[in-house]
C-alpha cells in the first residue's frame, strides 16, 4: 500500500512515517522543507504546503491512503486532489475539542470536507498532548531546573504521540476503521505538579514547581516564543477556543474529582496506554540538554 503522510516532521507524523516504513508499506512525506536525515531511506519526501494544495500534486498520484494534517482553509481543495488522484482512504487528524464541541473553526470543516468526499474516512481526535508539556516547560526545566505555572492543581489526562500515531496507522492500514471517530486521551488524569514530578523523577534531577499568577504565565510563554506565544493566551484562559475573550457567565467550576475515565488507545489498538511517566523517560533527554 502507497501512503502520503502530510505533517510528516511533526511529532505525530515522524512516529507514523517510522511505522508504515517498519510495516513494510511504501510511504510518502509531505514537509514544507525536505532535508535529510529526517526520514528513512526507503521514504520519498516531496517538498509541499497544505496551505499551497497545487504543491501537493506530485505526492498524491498514485497513493493509495492519506494522512491528512488539519488546514482548514484548504481542505475542500486538498481532498477534491486526493479524489481526483484515485486514493480510497482518508485519515484525518483531528481534536478531541470536536468531540466535546468546542471546536467548530479549525477541525471540524476538515472532519466535513472528508466526509463529503465520499471515500473511507476515519478521524483521530488527541486531547492534550503531551508533548505541549516539553515545548512549554522544556526552555526552563533545561535553563533552570524550574517550571513556573499559575495552576499547579488543574488536571487532565495528556496522550502520548506515539499512542496517536498507533490508532492512525491502525486506521490507515487495516479494514474495520471505516467511519470512525476515535477521541484518545492518555491514561491517567494528571495534575500539573504531578507532571512536573514524574519528569523529574524521569530525569532523576530535582525541577522546582514555582506558583506564578496567569499574566506572569504569559510573559514567560511569549518570551519563550513558539509553541508556548502562539498558544499562551488560550492555555491561560484569556481566550476561549474560537480566540475569543471567555464569556464569565459560562465558566463553569473546575472540579477534577468529577472527571471519569477517558477513551485511550487501548480501544483501537488492544494495548493498553501510554503513562505520562513512560512518556517522560521517553522525552527525559530532552527535557535535560
Amino acid at each position: 500500500m502507497a501512503i502520503l503522510v502530510t505533517g510528516a516532521a511533526g511529532n505525530v507524523g515522524r512516529n507514523i512515517v517510522r511505522q508504515l516504513v517498519e510495516g513494510g508499506h511504501a510511504v510518502r512525506a509531505l514537509t514544507r522543507r525536505a532535508r535529510t536525515g529526517v526520514f528513512p531511506e526507503e521514504v520519498v519526501v516531496h517538498e509541499g504546503d497544505l496551505t499551497r494544495p497545487e504543491t501537493l500534486k506530485d505526492a498524491l498520484e498514485g497513493v493509495d491512503a492519506l494522512f491528512l494534517f488539519p488546514v482548514a482553509a484548504t481542505a475542500e481543495e486538498v481532498v477534491r486532489m486526493a479524489t481526483s488522484a484515485g486514493l480510497h482512504r482518508i485519515v484525518v487528524l483531528s481534536s478531541g475539542a470536536v468531540t466535546t464541541g468546542y471546536d467548530t473553526d479549525f477541525h471540524l470543516p476538515v472532519e466535513r470536507a472528508v466526509e463529503a468526499s465520499g471515500l473511507e474516512w476515519t478521524h483521530v481526535r488527541p486531547g492534550e498532548f503531551a508533548m505541549n508539556k516539553l515545548a512549554l516547560w522544556g526552555p526552563p526545566i533545561r535553563a533552570e531546573r524550574v517550571v513556573r505555572d499559575p495552576a499547579p492543581d488543574a488536571a487532565w489526562f495528556p496522550v502520548h504521540e506515539q499512542d496517536i500515531a498507533d490508532v492512525a496507522v491502525a486506521a490507515l492500514t487495516e479494514e474495520g476503521h471505516d467511519g470512525q471517530a476515535y477521541t484518545l486521551n492518555g491514561p491517567e488524569l494528571l495534575t500539573h505538579r504531578r507532571q512536573v514530578e514524574l519528569i523529574a523523577e524521569a530525569m532523576q534531577e530535582d525541577i522546582r514547581f514555582e506558583v506564578v499568577t496567569p499574566q506572569k504565565a504569559r510573559e514567560i510563554y511569549l518570551a519563550q516564543g513558539g509553541f508556548a506565544a502562539q498558544s499562551a493566551e488560550f492555555l491561560l484562559g484569556f481566550e476561549d477556543y474560537s480566540g475569543k475573550e471567555p464569556d464569565a457567565s459560562q465558566v463553569e467550576a473546575y472540579d477534577p474529582s468529577s472527571i471519569g475515565p477517558m477513551p485511550t488507545a487501548e480501544a483501537v489498538t488492544g494495548r493498553p496506554a501510554r503513562t505520562f511517566a513512560q512518556w517522560a523517560r521517553d522525552h527525559a533527554e530532552e527535557f535535560r540538554s
